[in-house]
């Protein structure tokens, strides 16, 4: 038994790990609202949660079960078969959970732990068949599959549910408030408040009572009986409170109820997944004590896990404290609530994603339902409905560009009550549905409503939330391989696979935990268009001139990059510039952004300075795409085995990225000095590379002229001169509009 001590040992060393990183993937699922919203200081938002977590264990002790009986049947297995599972699972759901957070990706801790069972205990099963020679169809024997196809089902079906209720119950409510909802708030705000927190109140409350862990039977009877009374008055109590708030404070009531949402949430999420990070432990520990108390520990099949237990209070409190220690302090949780937060925004800007075939598509259909619907509907209807979304006069306008929530309280209620009333009421059912699925669709079916998704940007959002739920499904398809195979090694491993597994899972963390602090560094540079308030246009002009020295360098080096490996005939050096220039365009959406930014800085009369700024704008994106133009020029031409460059041409090729090199490094100088003293170097620079280009032009002329150069060569190189020009030429472009408005170290205020 010394073993199953040990690997008792692990589990739970891994459960603790499962903690910290099972909450910073789920932590998005009850922040988001309330970060996205501002609806108060992150700190008052974090102690929030952080209560909603600590009350929400003790109401988690019911579906503990799950791991125990839920997706296999313990009285067919011996102990060091459910020892093999249940550790097989744990090492692939730290090891899974882990990865997600690195690339700031929201999954399901449910789904994952759920296939995790299933494929542990579908290997461990079909080794038992081929022991014993049973037949496959006996696999049914021993996977719980009813139980196991109710919970997948439900996991599936809340995938719909919530997003088909979020964007009903988001559009009813924007119809009754509109945007600009602060006159209709005092009216009827008070009597919706009151509908909003009675509905949470009595999903988790009398629904999610019987999980609770301290209350007794008579309590959740009493509770149950009174069912009615209770919604009555906590109806008429909540009513009241915030019609009084409304009346005697300056409150908006919208805060304490997103509050108590985000509470509710925080709490439903706690009772709901907690099984999903100490329920393998917990039962690998049950496990080991049935062990310990029979005379045959490995003679006998591990029916005594069917029977109903009931975990610990304190056990359940001390979880609920490392996952509220690594909700202050983890930085991989506030990269997956950024995802979720930005693909839900209101307003338009950066999108992480990129445009692809398909959100193409699905979006180019609701344009298409979009002009039927205005076929089909009378005009008088939709202006109506029309009137009620416009958000000209939104609540959000009345914070500034740089600091405005990405939704508004409306929205942010809304996520919190529907969310916060599906988990509940499936907690209730014990059937632990994912948290992640539901808070995410409600979110996206909220914002669908709202018409955050405009033709500008919905091709991009689309593709975000394909993103997110095709790594949804992807959890499944790897946490049911990576947790069979495991079980496989360990099984026939023994104590040496046990060690090596759980020397490659620490590994495995300590990299991506590297990864992911690198990423982050590399995103904080890249944090442009987040200008900060500034007390003048000025400050903000500064800002963004900060931010554009370190895209010129990346442009440079990609250029020089193109260059160096078109000359080598490299085509693996030009396919990884490309993924170099991809973050260039990251760059140049960032620095558009802040541009934007700034240009809303300034007064109307200001027309001359907004135009300058419109044209940096256009210098910007042509830097990126001349860069891009070239390195594709190259890679096509190399990956068509076309004549590699010929001596004169390499040689003056070099010459042209060794003074568009100098070139590029003169205006960074002036911009990271913040003088012109250095202006003429820029100039004798430029005229340089200029009279270069003109040389080599006619020298390529020439060659062409004697026959020494082949047709599609010359193209190239024809066009590679003309490439670089340009960019010489945009860059002279943002020296000239910067000369315009800066003067040693200060710019002018120009009228």
């Amino acid at each position: 038994m010394e073993l199953y001590l040990i690997i008792v040992i692990i589990l739970f060393i891994l459960a603790i790990s499962d903690l910290v990183v099972g909450v910073s993937n789920d932590a998005v699922n009850f922040l988001n609202s309330a970060i996205g919203s501002n609806v108060a200081p992150r700190y008052v938002i974090m102690i929030v949660a952080s209560i909603g977590i600590l009350v929400g264990t003790t109401f988690s002790s019911g579906l503990m079960e799950v791991a125990r009986k839920g997706i296999f049947n313990p009285q067919f297995f011996y102990l060091n078969e459910i020892m093999v599972i249940f550790l097989a699972v744990m090492i692939t759901d730290v090891l899974l959970l882990d990865l997600y957070n690195t690339f700031a990706l929201p999954t399901s801790t449910t789904v994952s732990i759920v296939f995790e069972l299933l494929g542990a205990a579908v290997a461990v099963s079909l080794i038992k068949i081929g022991n014993t020679g049973e037949s496959l169809g006996d696999l049914v024997k021993y996977i719980n599959t009813s139980k196991a196809f109710a919970i997948i089902s439900g996991i599936l079906l809340s995938v719909v549910i919530a997003f088909t209720a979020g964007a009903i119950i988001q559009f009813i409510t924007r119809m009754i408030f509109t945007f600009d909802y602060k006159v209709r708030l005092k009216r009827y705000g008070a009597i919706w408040g009151g509908i909003a927190l009675t509905a949470i109140t009595f999903f988790i409350l009398i629904k999610g009572a019987k999980g609770s862990s301290f209350l007794t039977s008579e309590n959740q009877e009493w509770i149950k009986t009174h069912s009615n009374t209770i919604l009555l008055v906590s109806f008429f109590v909540w009513a009241i409170i915030l019609q009084l708030v409304q009346w005697f404070t300056k409150i908006n009531i919208l805060k304490p109820i997103v509050l108590v949402g985000t509470f509710a949430l925080a709490l439903a999420f706690a009772a709901n997944d907690l099984v999903n990070f100490i329920g393998v432990p917990l039962a690998g520990l049950s496990t080991y004590k049935i062990g310990l108390s029979s005379s045959d520990p490995f003679g006998i099949y591990m029916e005594a896990l069917t029977q109903k237990v009931s975990t610990p209070t304190i056990l359940l409190l001390i979880a609920g404290g490392i996952m509220v220690v690594t909700l202050w302090f983890n930085k991989k949780s506030r990269s997956v609530t950024k995802t979720e937060v930005n693909l839900g925004r209101q307003s338009e800007g950066f999108e992480r994603f990129e445009s692809t075939l398909l959100s193409r598509s699905i979006v180019g259909m609701s344009v298409g339902l979009n002009n039927l619907y205005k076929k089909v509907v009378p005009s008088p209807i939709q202006n109506s409905i029309s009137t009620r979304f416009n958000n000209v006069n939104s609540q959000l306008s009345l914070f500034s560009s740089n600091n405005s929530p990405a939704f508004d309280l409306i929205r942010a209620s809304v996520n919190l009550m529907v969310a916060s009333m599906l988990i509940s009421f499936a907690t209730s059912l014990k059937l632990p549905l994912s948290t992640t699925y539901v808070t995410f669709m409600v979110a996206m079916g909220t914002s669908l409503s709202d018409k955050a998704w405009g033709r500008d940007s919905a091709v991009y959002r689309v593709t975000g939330v394909i993103t997110v739920i095709g790594g949804w499904f992807l959890t499944a398809i790897i946490a049911f391989t990576i947790s069979g195979t495991f079980a496989v090694i360990i099984y026939y491993g023994e104590l040496p696979a046990i060690i090596l597994l759980t020397l490659l899972a620490a590994f495995f963390i300590y990299k991506t935990h590297i990864l992911h602090k690198n990423k982050s560094i590399e995103e904080e540079k890249l944090q442009y268009g987040q200008i900060e308030e500034k007390t003048t246009q000025i400050d903000s002009i500064k800002t963004f001139v900060n931010h554009l020295s370190p895209y010129l360098e990346s442009i440079g080096n990609a250029y020089r990059n193109s260059l160096e490996n078109f000359n080598k005939g490299s085509i693996v050096g030009l396919k990884e510039n490309n993924q170099q220039i991809k973050a260039i365009k990251k760059n140049a959406n960032f620095l558009v952004a802040e541009v934007l930014s700034v240009v809303k800085k300034f007064p109307e009369e200001k027309n001359k300075t907004r135009r300058r700024l419109g044209k940096m704008i256009a210098n910007i994106q042509q830097l990126y795409i001349h860069t891009k133009d070239i390195n594709q020029k190259c890679l096509t031409h190399i990956a068509n085995n076309h004549t590699l460059p010929i001596g004169d041409q390499v040689k003056e090729l070099g010459i042209i990225r060794e003074h568009l090199d100098s070139t590029l490094n003169s205006v960074i100088t002036i911009l990271k000095e913040g003088t012109l003293e250095n202006i003429e170097d820029y100039q004798n620079q430029k005229e340089k590379f200029a009279e270069a280009i003109s040389t080599f032009d006619e020298n390529q002329l020439y060659r062409i002229s004697q026959g020494k150069d082949t047709t599609r060569n010359s193209m190239l190189f024809i066009e590679l001169l003309s490439e670089s020009e340009s960019i010489a030429n945009h860059t002279s472009s943002l020296v000239t509009l910067l000369k315009k408005n800066y003067d040693k170290y200060k710019i002018k205020d120009v009228e």
